[in-house]
């Protein structure tokens, strides 16, 4: 008699492998700064922390979609810059950060709907459509502000950027909210599923009958309206807006979702993914202010980083064909 064969427990899926795989990074890393700085594991620095991931990734969020779907948004920090000056210069003029809220909201998601637009009906490549639209609202936020800067905004919404909530940063909490809603749409909705199809393969997602064109203007909307939400967190934070606010922005996001592991190649990625990449990236930065290190050295590992994570994504598209 041959002796039965023991059950063989079910292989954990290769997203969840490679999420828990940044998950250790995160914590390797926190590791690693606790021992080498002091300051660390203080209470101020991880709440500066968390408030930075949370910008990170609202500006990353969107453009996570945008990603899925094979695409790229170059515009998302200029979208940003446009924003936040828009919004506060109608909160200085009228005294109402709503009629703010709704500029910044408003501006974001008119850039999104002409660069899907651009991208799905004029069939322009998003690198370009996307690039050429960063140079647009430089232009646009550069004469609109011609050389001003607007500042001292009302302490209710300042707190948008700096307040808390049963003593959590408010921020975070809509850093949290936002994951949990994006996270049910990606993943759970139809609209979501569509989307990682067209990435997948958007010729079998056209010969399945999904709305190839609505879905695209739809995710570079999601995109723009996501930019314009960080741009309220961002101004609200620094308390004023001035025509270059947004200029450095784009790298940092981009990072974020490629660190999170979704794939330039599209069909791949979760919001949950890019949250830690942003937690991860911010714990690099964090750590290279906390050690001293020249901000000039900043932008030069962030590049690294993006190179290291898109040869990943190179071998893991080639592991996957």
């Amino acid at each position: 008699m041959t002796a039965a064969a023991a059950p063989s427990r079910p292989a954990l899926p290769p997203e969840l492998i490679r999420l828990l795989m940044r998950v250790a990074a995160v914590l390797v890393i926190g590791l690693a700064l606790s021992v080498l700085s002091g300051a660390f594991l203080s209470v101020v620095n991880l709440v500066n922390v968390l408030r930075q991931a949370a910008l990170l990734f609202f500006m990353s969020s969107g453009l996570t979609l945008v990603v899925i779907t094979a695409g790229l948004d170059l515009s998302v920090g200029a979208t940003i810059g446009l924003a936040a000056c828009l919004a506060g210069t109608v909160i200085k003029s009228t005294g109402d950060p709503w009629l703010g809220v709704a500029a910044a909201l408003s501006v974001g998601a008119a850039v999104g709907l002409l660069n899907g637009m651009m991208v799905s009906l004029l069939r322009i490549p998003s690198f370009i459509a996307t690039y050429g639209m960063l140079w647009v609202l430089q232009g646009l936020t550069y004469t609109f502000m011609a050389g001003s800067t607007v500042y001292g905004f009302p302490r209710g919404f300042r707190q948008l950027g700096n307040g808390y909530l049963i003593g959590i940063p408010i921020p975070v909490l809509l850093m949290a909210a936002l994951l949990l809603v994006g996270t049910l749409f990606a993943q759970r909705s139809v609209w979501g599923q569509q989307i990682t199809m067209i990435g997948a393969n958007p010729m079998a997602a056209r010969l399945s009958g999904v709305p190839v064109k609505r879905r695209l203007i739809l995710v570079y909307t999601l995109s723009g309206l996501t930019a314009g939400f960080a741009a309220l967190v961002f101004l609200a934070r620094l308390d004023s807006a001035e025509a270059d606010i947004g200029g450095a922005l784009t790298l940092p996001a981009i990072a974020a979702v490629l660190i999170g592991g979704t794939s330039l190649f599209g069909g791949v990625g979760t919001l949950t993914g890019t949250f830690v990449g942003a937690l991860l990236l911010t714990l690099v930065l964090n750590g290279m202010n906390l050690l001293h290190v020249e901000g000039n050295w900043q932008p030069l590992v962030t590049g690294l980083i993006i190179i290291a994570a898109v040869w990943l994504d190179l071998r893991g598209h080639r592991i996957r064909s």
